[in-house]
């Protein structure tokens, strides 16, 4: 979800990312960002100011997902039935 709240332009500061995402910690968010970085899909941007102000984008690499998560994003839909079916039926769902 955060590679897709930063495919939008531009960067987003760490505040305005966790707005756009629904019941994320602040924990979870940082520690995905960090992974995000050191995977090359994310850049991050600090600028030295008091208290410094840090912004995200997607690098190259992270842009080039946006197909992938799109049809992803697409075969999830088509089949939520199904997957919502197989949650209920699954033992221990209620």
């Amino acid at each position: 979800m955060v590679v897709e709240v930063l495919a939008a332009p531009g960067e987003l500061r760490f505040s305005e990312l966790r707005g756009r995402i629904p019941g994320v910690s602040q924990k979870m968010l940082s520690t995905t960002l960090q992974n995000l970085v050191a995977d090359g899909l994310v850049a991050r941007r600090v600028e030295h100011t008091v208290p410094p102000r840090v912004s995200y984008r997607l690098t190259p690499l992270g842009d080039s997902l946006e197909v992938p998560l799109a049809a992803l994003r697409e075969w999830a839909e088509r089949h939520m039935v199904e997957i919502d079916a197989a949650r209920t039926a699954a033992p221990g769902s209620g």
